[in-house]
């Protein structure tokens, strides 16, 4: 197990390091000029060259590759040209909201995911099973935006039941931050209120991020589920006596969540992803709405410290997964 674990380790590392090339290479040949931007409409070239200067802008490019790689090795992803400030602050503010919101989103499609798999595939070919089958070709197939926006016009604007957007009211006093969840930090310092409140506004973004995870779990879990249940050592189980639901609780399940496991892992990258979609559409004050407003402006720097974060906890994530699944499965430490 430790050998396959420093295998991981070195996997990491080498992903990482390209990653930070490719992002390095798509912002460079991205159109715009950053310096002509944060000079203004109205300056001279003069104020441009400056600026450029400044920012190591007028560097020949593998001379800035090689700064930008050693700024990396020290945790400095620069500073943002519209706002002056260091982006790894900037990303310190933000990423604790996205990262809530991921963790409600994921728990949100295991809690419900994995039941409705389990039953489609325990009740195969009947109303529950045609109902799940919809449910998780929807999941895949609805655009996140499209459907963050039908959930802001039936919840918000038509029932009244939740807010549109946001994270919190703006009469609202936040909690002391202690680890930069809202709903857990509310709860540290016993403050109720805020938590309802936290936990009204994440709701929609939560649901409409969970959908394509939730499907995609239902799916892999009902193949697996019903893969297991005609192996052999379920049909000696049911010869045996136990129970139904006995075997498909504890012998069939076990099992089939090996997949599921791994199909999480994926799917919690593509959900940080997923992040620059469902934060515009309902306003959240994370790393996917910063990405977003810094594009805009030809920012770069926050972008390239964005795509690294989600890269990074992508690839933590999965690590962590196959870490998992090798404990689980001792035969996977050899590959």
């Amino acid at each position: 197990m430790l050998s396959f674990t420093l295998r991981k380790l070195l996997t990491v590392a080498g992903t990482m390091l390209g990653i930070a090339v490719l992002t390095f290479v798509i912002t460079n040949i991205a159109p715009g000029d950053p310096a002509r931007l944060v000079a203004g409409p109205n300056a001279t070239e003069d104020m441009v060259e400056t600026i450029r200067s400044e920012y190591g802008l007028d560097r020949p490019i593998v001379e800035q590759f090689v700064i930008y790689m050693k700024d990396l090795m020290t945790g400095d992803f620069g500073t943002s040209i519209v706002s002056t400030r260091p982006v790894l602050d900037e990303l310190l503010r933000y990423a604790p909201a996205t990262i809530e919101l991921v963790l409600v989103a994921m728990l949100l499609g295991i809690v419900v995911g994995v039941p409705l798999g389990m039953l489609s595939a325990v009740y195969k070919d009947g109303p529950i099973d045609h109902v799940t089958r919809i449910l998780s070709i929807s999941g895949v197939a609805l655009p996140a935006f499209w459907f963050g926006i039908l959930m802001q016009l039936y919840f918000s604007v038509e029932l009244g039941w939740l807010p549109v957007s946001g994270r919190l009211p703006l009469v609202a006093r936040p909690p002391d931050m202690v680890t930069g969840s809202l709903l857990i930090d509310s709860l540290i310092s016993g403050n109720f209120k805020t938590f309802n409140s936290a936990l009204s506004y994440i709701i929609l973004p939560a649901i409409v991020l969970s959908f394509p995870c939730l499907a995609s779990i239902l799916r892999v879990n009902r193949a697996e589920m019903i893969e297991v249940l005609q192996s052999d050592y379920i049909v000696a189980a049911r010869a045996h006596g136990i129970s139904s639901r006995r075997i498909v609780a504890i012998y069939a399940l076990k099992n089939a969540l090996l997949p599921t496991l791994a199909m999480i892992g994926l799917r919690f990258g593509w959900m940080l992803g997923s992040t620059v979609l469902v934060e515009t559409v309902f306003d959240w004050p994370g790393i996917g709405l910063y990405a977003v407003s810094s594009a805009l402006a030809s920012d770069f720097k926050p972008v390239i410290g964005v795509t690294l974060l989600i890269g990074f906890l992508f690839i933590i994530a999965n690590t962590l997964v196959d870490l998992a699944y090798a404990w689980i499965d001792p035969r996977l430490r050899r590959a």
